[in-house]
């Protein structure tokens, strides 16, 4: 078998993530891939696959119909892209539709040989497919970011909204923030933006004063920037959704002309709008970082005719993860997992990360500040862990 080393210098290669949360909040990309894939190329399962003994069998579960059948296409491209950009001949990847039953779509994996899964895309999915992985001792290195999900076998790829929060909390403490406030919408995602603020707070030694809640809408989200603002008492305030309403919120907050510190997370990373909000300008968020992103997405573009989904980064990493794992794996045995939970972690597209011993994945991320219709970095990444 062909060992391949990989380092840093593989990893930016084609140079070089959005919340995929319980409640699967998906981010904007392209609807269709208008050019033709290279090959090697990820394909569906079929009857059978041939015989293979220099190369490792792993199975790339997303959805490649419906609803997020785009998103599902952009992930399944880029696993191709790191297998060219690689010139990798020990894995095969096989590509099964989850679309319709991810249960289905595992046991045909787990009946075909694959011993890794890179997948589910959703949450909501990992239960299923882990019904047939599991009895196998087949591991899962899932991107949703739900942790809840994560646990023995289930490794998460995903970008962790808390993480974000985490990050900006404690950034802005060390600018001065004391007492925080928090508006967030109804359902999953703003349950867990508001479990993380409170959290995040206490650890720092902050103080959370209120919370207000609201459907997804401008009324609603308006209305809950108004009461908050009157209970006042607060400096720092979390606003946890996508950078058109977050800005209806802060223009409430701000109408007194005040200088109120505002926070965003994740969804507001690679969102043009944050920028020519006014309300927003010196607003805080947290994510991991675009440097190598353009790189990838321009690459991405000339392979396959369209733009990427920003979540796509997660399948590159993941074949490099398995690249890298493969240096120690023989072929026809069952994949090492004690390798995924090295201390020092791994580099890839979206900068370093390692798994956690619950699963869940760490990543190093940066701060920026809305400054003069620009997003400014002004808290980097650290290099490693």
């Amino acid at each position: 078998m062909k060992r391949w080393k990989l380092d840093r210098r593989m990893l930016v290669i084609a140079g070089a993530s959005a919340v995929l949360a319980g409640c699967q909040v998906i981010p904007k990309g392209p609807t269709t891939s208008t050019a033709p894939e290279p090959t090697p190329t990820p394909t569906p399962s079929e009857s059978g696959l041939p015989d293979d003994e220099e190369r490792h069998r792993v199975a790339l579960l997303v959805p490649m119909s419906g609803t997020n059948g785009a998103v599902g296409q952009s992930i399944a491209n880029a696993t191709t892209m790191a297998l060219l950009d690689t010139n990798a001949d020990n894995l095969r990847i096989t590509t099964y539709d989850t679309s319709t039953n991810a249960r289905d779509a595992a046991r045909r994996a787990i009946a075909d040989g694959n011993k890794l899964i890179l997948g589910p895309l959703l949450g909501s999915n990992v239960g299923p497919v882990l019904a047939e992985a599991r009895p196998a001792d087949v591991p899962l290195i899932s991107f949703s970011n739900d942790t809840s999900v994560a646990g023995a076998g289930v490794f998460l790829m995903g970008h962790i909204p808390e993480q974000s929060v985490a990050r900006s909390v404690a950034y802005a403490r060390q600018r001065g923030s004391a007492n925080f406030a928090a508006i967030v919408p109804d359902g999953e995602y703003g349950r867990r933006a508001e479990a993380a603020l409170s959290a995040a707070v206490v650890e720092s030694g902050g103080r959370l004063v209120a919370t207000e809640t609201y459907t997804r809408s401008n009324t609603s989200v308006v209305s809950a920037a108004q009461r908050i603002a009157g209970e006042g008492g607060f400096d720092t305030v979390l606003l946890a959704d996508g950078a058109r309403l977050a800005s209806l919120a802060a223009r409430e907050l701000r109408s007194d002309g005040g200088k109120m510190q505002i926070l965003g997370t994740e969804l507001w990373s690679g969102e043009g709008a944050v920028t020519s909000a006014a309300a927003l300008r010196g607003a805080l968020f947290a994510a991991v970082s675009d440097a190598r992103f353009k790189r990838f997405s321009d690459s991405y573009r000339s392979r396959f005719g369209s733009q990427p989904y920003r979540i796509s980064t997660l399948g590159y990493d993941g074949v490099l993860l398995a690249l890298r794992v493969a240096e120690d794996w023989r072929v026809g045995s069952g994949f090492p997992v004690a390798r995924l939970r090295e201390e020092g972690g791994f580099l890839g597209l979206d900068g370093p990360f390692r798994f956690q011993g619950n699963g869940v994945i760490q990543r190093a991320m940066e701060v920026r500040e809305i400054r003069d219709g620009q997003v400014v970095i002004v808290s980097p990444a650290p290099s490693g862990f």
